[in-house]
C-alpha cells in the first residue's frame, strides 16, 4: 500500500564532479540518502519511501558509472520513476575535464573506470558511458568552478528552498573572447560600455575596484541598461519560478571579462538581492584574485 508521495533527487555524473558532496549535503538538508543504486531498484526504493507509515518524503540516490554494468536499464527505469505521483529530477554534476583530472591529481584516488588507462583517458570513458544519462538530466550542474564549500552553498540554497520562488540566482561576469559559460540562462553583452581598458589609471585595475565601478557606472548608457536589465529580471524571474525552476544563470560579458562585465554583475547581483532574492555572484576570469568584500555571497 501507498502512502504519501516522495520528493525524489536522482543524482549522476562524472567522478570527481562532486556528487559524493552532493549527497552529504542532500542528507544534512533532511533528504534520506543511498549511494551507488542499481538502476533497477530505483523504483522499489521509491516504493519503500512512499509506503503506509514511512516518515521519508524527501529523498536521493546515487546512480553513476560504478554501475555500468546496469546501466543500460536506466533510462526505462528512471521513466517510470517519472511516471509516479511524486516529484522526481535527475541532476547530473559535470566539470571539464581539465578541473576533474586535476582533483584526482590532488586526492589520489584511482577512477573507477581507470584499469590500465590514465586518468584523461578514464574520464573520457566514462563521460561517453554517462551521455545517455545526461540528455535525460532535469539539470547539469558544472562545477567546475566551485570549491567544496561554494557547492554545498549552492546546494542548500538549490534544495533548502520550497514554494514556487527561485532558490537561488547565479550571477556570472565573464570573456566573451574565452566562451560563453555553461548553462547560462540569459547571456548579456555590455562590450558596448566604455571601457576602462583604454584609461591608463584603470588598465590594471578590476570591475571589484571603486575607480573602476565609478567610471563604468556613471555613464548614462550604463545607467539606461541597468534600468532595461531590472525590468527584464522582474518580470522573467518570477514567472521562472512559477514555472518550477529552482534557479538560474544570468552571465555578462565583455571582451577580457576584468572590467565591464564584472562592474554590472556586481551591481545586478546586489539589485536582485534587495529584491529578496538568494544570489550568488562569480567572475569567472578573476578567480584566483583578491575580492572585495560584497553583500552577495562570492563563489
Amino acid at each position: 500500500m501507498v502512502g504519501r508521495s516522495t520528493s525524489l533527487v536522482v543524482v549522476s555524473g562524472l567522478a570527481g564532479a562532486g556528487k559524493s558532496a552532493a549527497l552529504n549535503s542532500l542528507e544534512d538538508l533532511g533528504y534520506y540518502c543511498v549511494d551507488n543504486l542499481p538502476p533497477a531498484l530505483m523504483s522499489k526504493f521509491a516504493d519503500l519511501c512512499e509506503k503506509t507509515g514511512s516518515t521519508v518524503n524527501r529523498a536521493a540516490l546515487v546512480v553513476d558509472a560504478r554501475a555500468y554494468g546496469f546501466l543500460g536499464k536506466f533510462a526505462q527505469a528512471y521513466k517510470n520513476l517519472e511516471a509516479r505521483s511524486g516529484s522526481v529530477e535527475l541532476a547530473f554534476f559535470d566539470a571539464d575535464d581539465s578541473v576533474l583530472q586535476q582533483r584526482y591529481s590532488e586526492t589520489r584516488r584511482p577512477h573507477p573506470l581507470a584499469g590500465d588507462d590514465d586518468i584523461l583517458a578514464a574520464i573520457h570513458k566514462e563521460r561517453k558511458l554517462l551521455e545517455p544519462i545526461r540528455d535525460l538530466s532535469t539539470r547539469v550542474i558544472d562545477t567546475s568552478n566551485f570549491t567544496p564549500h561554494d557547492l554545498r552553498e549552492f546546494l542548500f540554497k538549490l534544495y533548502g528552498s520550497t514554494g514556487d520562488e527561485l532558490a537561488t540566482i547565479r550571477v556570472v561576469s565573464f570573456a566573451f573572447r574565452s566562451g560563453l559559460p555553461k548553462n547560462a540562462d540569459l547571456v548579456f553583452d555590455v562590450r558596448f560600455l566604455p571601457n576602462p581598458n583604454y584609461i591608463a589609471d584603470l588598465k590594471l585595475l578590476s570591475g571589484i575596484d571603486r575607480p573602476v565601478s565609478q567610471y563604468v557606472e556613471s555613464r548614462p548608457e550604463t545607467s539606461e541598461f541597468l534600468d532595461h536589465v531590472e525590468n527584464l529580471l522582474r518580470f522573467v524571474v518570477p514567472r521562472l519560478g512559477a514555472q518550477g525552476r529552482a534557479y538560474m544563470t544570468l552571465a555578462f560579458g565583455c571582451t577580457g571579462g576584468h572590467h565591464r562585465s564584472v562592474v554590472i554583475a556586481s551591481r545586478v547581483a546586489r539589485d536582485l538581492e534587495a529584491m529578496g532574492y538568494s544570489v550568488t555572484l562569480s567572475h569567472r576570469e578573476l578567480i584566483g584574485e583578491t575580492e572585495e568584500p560584497a553583500s552577495v555571497e562570492e563563489v
